[in-house]
């Protein structure tokens, strides 16, 4: 007996001994693992600072995400953003005993392996929210071997119960809704409720919260664009599971189930949507490195030059490079979650884009495809010589993205030129969508080249914030930007800033000068003569100065000229804020000049701000991830010319929209009839191949460029090639609709202001007690 007792504590303390050892050997070998002895693992600080790629933010002053710059498409929410239908339906199905266990759930993993031995695959996965959390945020490279599974299982409960530690329930839950990839760049829940359906977090439905957390079982096999059906399935999975835990009635399960899913998908494509052409050039901008001359080709010097410029005195470029993070490392623009709050008002933004879009698809490119019928080598100019036109063609080729991928293959100049003579598949840009087509992709070059392209900018000028910005018709297919990117000559609007220079001196707009021929000695002592390019009554008469600008009379601006030297001109431009070179010579009141839209809007709005120049600025702010201000941003203003010359300015440019070549603003039924003080000024180049508007209210000053591709793709006629009929009918759109928007604050009842002690009578007829008429000619150059 005594022998038999003797056994039995020999086997109790064996068992015990065993079972110490087995718990000491477990306990030993999750401390290894959270040590990292048995590979590496997560530290302490990682956990209180899990890194995650954050897309930067690009928002319009109304407050509206007009874009997104990422690696990963993620933004975050708060607990307090996520409505209680998403959190209901994450636990009832992911983890429902969340909130009683400490990242690891016994009883779960209990009915697994009862599901396995039972063959009972209903049973649902053993992994809580907390684990499923710490894979995503940690996750490890694949392993072939089961032994290497079963590791990296045991090692992400070690990190869940560190991040039940480390973080609250609710923290949690956030941490996986703004971790979880929802497929299709849908990086979290705040990217995922806008991808999906077109809204936010907190305004998710209860059907919606459950499609988006039954994609969380594997977003690749429920993708609700390509699998709908599916998806469906799975959603009503989770509303079944909702129910099974109380969280909504039967028949709230019922009625749901039957609802189909409606999405409003909405792909994330910087190609798309709005603002396009602003976002890259803020993304640029932002990104761009100190100049270095060596990086720049030969014929660069002058963009070597206003870069630098730029990089010395514009604390937006390279913004990213200048400016440092806490840990001393620059701001990573696709990474940090940065919040760029811009001064791009979104309504006003959708206006400018449907003007260009409106004026170019119902009024401009049908004529123009007329007239291209009507071309011996279209869409090139019939004073183009064949070899003008392969001289053009091979350029475009040369400069095109195909050509560039071509010659990293190693391509020599043969077989990229037979390379692009192939037909092949493509889809083309059409005004009635994109088209599937067969051509050669020297052919879709004539194709594209065929298309006249535009570009507007708006600019608050009270506190020089750029509304709306317009770089092409269309990002996906004609990349180039016209705003900033590009310089063409400029017309007749360079003649107001002749004609400040005649105020400042003493004449007035109401100076009489005689309407004849004037001429120039060159300095090579040849005579340039400038003369108007049509016949008018009112030749060889004295008309008014501002009969001369309403009207864009050469012979006027001509005498204007030989007043005053052409180094005194582009002074004036350059103090109102033109910084492209503008060559002194007479001829430059006809616009010969390359400027940028941008300097235009620039420029004309000083003379709506008293004088004062205002440089133009995108952005007013920049936050960081933690909703801290990390810059902020004003423009640079100077005194330009004084308040009077640029009322008398107003008084002329007024003239223009009155009784001269802008009249239409004030008639067409389209684009005009617009009510209120406008002053503006229409512009042609030569051979009509750009056309201008630039317009200025109390409030607001707004350019217009248009023309196509190349110079030499052109109308061949002032009728339809001049400014007024090119340019202004997109200005008249656009402000149309912006006088129409009440929840804008631009109306058309404001007014020039009238400098202090300003006594001039404007009134020329009363002055001058003439019965002066305006003549009823075209914009000439």
């Amino acid at each position: 007996m005594k022998k038999d007792k003797t056994g039995f504590k020999k086997y109790l303390i064996g068992f015990w001994s065993l079972f110490a050892v087995g718990v000491i050997a477990v306990a030993l070998f999750f401390y290894l693992i959270a040590e990292g002895k048995m590979g590496e693992m997560p530290s302490f600080e990682d956990l209180e600072n899990p890194q995650s790629l954050l897309a930067s933010e690009v928002l319009s002053r109304d407050n509206v995400s007009i874009g997104r710059y990422f690696r990963e498409n993620r933004s975050f929410v708060t607990y307090e953003q996520l409505p209680e239908n998403l959190v209901e339906a994450l636990l009832a199905t992911e983890d429902v005993r969340f909130y009683e266990h400490s990242g690891i759930d016994l009883r779960g993993l209990f009915r697994v392996l009862k599901g396995v031995l039972t063959g009972d695959s209903s049973s649902g996965g053993g992994s809580t929210l907390s684990q499923q959390l710490a894979k995503m945020l940690f996750p490890r490279i694949d392993m072939e071997s089961k032994m290497d599974l079963v590791l990296r299982k045991f090692k992400e409960w070690v990190i869940a119960v560190k991040l039940e530690k480390s973080y609250t329930k609710e923290e949690i839950i956030t941490m996986y809704l703004n971790k979880y990839d929802f497929l299709n760049l849908a990086v979290g829940i705040k990217s995922a409720a806008r991808i999906y359906f077109n809204t936010v977090p907190d305004s998710l439905t209860i059907e919606q919260s459950a499609m988006l957390v039954g994609m969380a079982k594997n977003s690749a096999l429920f993708n609700p664009v390509r699998r709908p059906e599916l998806t469906k399935n799975r959603r009503n999975v989770v509303l079944a599971q909702m129910q099974r835990y109380g969280y909504i009635s039967k028949a709230e399960r019922d009625s749901l189930s039957a609802l189909p899913m409606e999405l409003e998908f909405t792909r994330e494509d910087f190609k798309e949507g709005l603002a396009p052409y602003f976002r890259e050039y803020l993304r640029i901008t932002m990104g761009a490195s100190k100049p270095d001359r060596s990086k720049y080709a030969s014929w660069q010097t002058v963009k070597f030059k206003e870069d630098s410029v730029a990089w010395e005195t514009n604390p937006l470029y390279g913004w990213c490079k200048k400016n440092f993070k806490p840990d001393g490392t620059n701001y990573d623009l696709y990474q940090d979650g940065l919040r760029i709050y811009t001064t791009i008002d979104s309504r006003m933004q959708q206006y400018a884009e449907e003007a260009v879009e409106d004026h170019l698809k119902l009024d401009l490119q049908p004529g123009f495809e007329r007239h291209l019928k009507t071309l011996r080598n279209p869409p090139f100019s019939d004073d183009m010589s064949n070899d003008d036109v392969e001289h053009l063609l091979a350029l475009s080729m040369r400069q095109s993205e195909r050509y560039r991928v071509l010659r990293l293959q190693g391509l020599n100049a043969e077989q990229i030129k037979k390379n692009f003579n192939e037909k092949v598949e493509m889809t083309v840009f059409s005004w009635k969508g994109d088209r599937d087509t067969i051509m050669s992709p020297l052919d879709s070059i004539r194709y594209n080249l065929s298309y006249l392209r535009s570009s507007m900018m708006a600019m608050d000028l009270e506190t020089g914030q750029v509304r709306a910005y317009v770089g092409g018709p269309n990002y996906r297919h004609f990349m180039y930007d016209m705003v900033l990117g590009g310089k063409r000559q400029v017309g007749s609007t360079v003649k107001p800033f002749l004609y400040t220079l005649a105020m400042q001196n003493g004449l007035t707009p109401c100076t009489k000068v005689p309407n004849v021929k004037q001429q120039f000695i060159l300095g090579d002592g040849t005579v340039w003569e400038a003369k108007n390019s049509g016949e008018s009554e009112y030749d060889g008469k004295m008309v008014t100065l501002k009969w001369g600008l309403a009207n864009s009379v050469n012979q006027i601006s001509a005498w204007v000229m030989k007043q005053f030297n052409p180094q005194s001109v582009a002074d004036v431009m350059h103090k109102m804020g033109v910084y492209s070179y503008i060559d002194p010579v007479p001829s430059m009141f006809l616009g010969t000049s390359d400027i940028t839209l941008y300097e235009m809007v620039g420029a004309y709005g000083t003379f709506g701000n008293k004088g004062v120049y205002t440089q133009p600025i995108f952005v007013t702010r920049i936050e960081d991830k933690y909703g801290n201000v990390i810059a902020t941003f004003r423009p640079e203003r100077h005194d330009a010319i004084d308040e009077k010359t640029a009322y008398l300015m107003i008084s002329l440019l007024r003239g223009v929209i009155d009784n001269g070549t802008g009249t239409r603003l004030r008639w067409n039924k389209v684009y005009g009839e617009i009510q209120g003080p406008i002053a503006g000024k229409t512009g042609t180049t030569q051979n009509h191949s750009d056309g201008w508007f630039m317009g200025v209210t109390p409030q607001l000053v707004a350019g217009v460029w248009t023309g196509g591709d190349l110079r030499s793709i052109r109308f061949d006629n002032i009728r339809y090639g001049q400014g007024a009929n090119m340019a202004l009918p997109i200005w008249g759109r656009f402000m149309k609709k912006v006088y129409a928007d009440k929840t804008l604050e631009y109306k058309p009842d404001h007014e020039f202001e009238k400098p202090m002690n300003f006594i001039m009578n404007l009134d020329c007829d009363d002055v001058n007690g003439s019965d002066e008429k305006p003549a009823e000619f075209e914009d000439f150059f």
